[in-house]
């Protein structure tokens, strides 16, 4: 393992800023980093020998391939997490745009809303089942709806959502609205007791492998989808109407007062789902 590789290694492990899957998502983001940085000619580099023209040169290579404006961005920001920890963060812009990046299209009118059919079925864990059904009924993330801890989360008429289990860290409140998703979660109650749907001879990454293939057996493939459809079905029950993404009216259809309502909605989705955005609400409801 060459130096740069070893000390941006050490750095991350100093470093645990966000969730798990963050901070894992960034451990092998800069390990690629520091492989292509060698690739370009940079040898003997240490974690605190970053200068701008490393990013430069990242950069050139980046565009070259190119990679989509979501992946420029998720690389740039593990780029300015590397430099604010060594001191560095002027070295970098704080507008991506500067740097030639355009902004990311979260609009999009193509649903990609999914639903668990038939196929859950074919789950024989019943743990994975489980997380699958909190998945579709609250619009978790899978790291939410493993770590799922029913007698901490369940306040009686909405689920709290620690910040350790959600990306970015954030706490949220998921309201509970329909007796679909009360019966999901008496059902979680009974399965996890007091603990969660991790199994109690399992890690958390042991129980996401376990997860991920029990999925890719039963032909379950970008579970995401579920939190589309969730977003979708709490659009229309507080609007009245269909989200564009699920065939809906666009919003130059509606009238003064039904876009107010429309922006007020998105927001309260947003904030469910862990976001706080409106443009990340449009990459569920177009």
């Amino acid at each position: 393992m060459d130096d740069l590789t070893y000390t941006l290694r050490q750095l991350c492990l100093r470093n645990r800023d966000g969730s798990h899957a963050t901070q894992a998502d960034r451990q092998r983001s800069l390990s690629l980093v520091a492989r292509q940085l060698r690739e370009a000619g940079f040898r003997q580099m240490r974690a605190t020998s970053l200068k701008g023209k490393h990013v430069e040169a990242l950069l050139q290579r980046w565009q070259a391939e190119g990679l989509s404006a979501g992946t420029l961005k998720n690389r740039m920001a593990h780029l300015r997490w590397w430099a604010e920890k060594v001191g560095k963060a002027g070295i970098l812009p704080v507008d991506n745009t500067r740097l030639g990046i355009p902004d990311r299209r979260y609009v999009t009118n193509e649903s990609k809303a999914k639903e668990l059919d038939n196929r859950l079925d074919k789950i024989t864990d019943s743990y994975v089942r489980m997380s699958l059904r909190l998945q579709a009924a609250f619009g978790l993330r899978r790291e939410e709806s493993i770590k799922f801890q029913p007698r901490y989360a369940d306040r009686g008429d909405c689920i709290a959502i620690k910040g350790s289990w959600a990306k970015g860290g954030r706490d949220r409140i998921v309201p509970i609205t329909t007796q679909e998703q009360r019966t999901v979660l008496d059902e979680a109650h009974r399965l996890a007791g007091s603990g969660s749907l991790i199994p109690e001879n399992k890690t958390y990454i042991q129980q996401r492998h376990v997860y991920d293939g029990q999925c890719k057996a039963a032909g379950l493939s970008n579970m995401h989808g579920l939190r589309h459809r969730y977003a979708q079905m709490r659009y229309e029950a507080l609007t009245g109407w269909k989200a564009p993404a699920a065939g809906g009216p666009a919003a130059i259809q509606l009238s003064p007062v039904e876009r107010h309502h429309d922006k007020h909605v998105r927001l309260m989705i947003s904030q469910e789902l862990g976001h706080g955005r409106l443009a990340i609400a449009a990459a569920y409801l177009g």
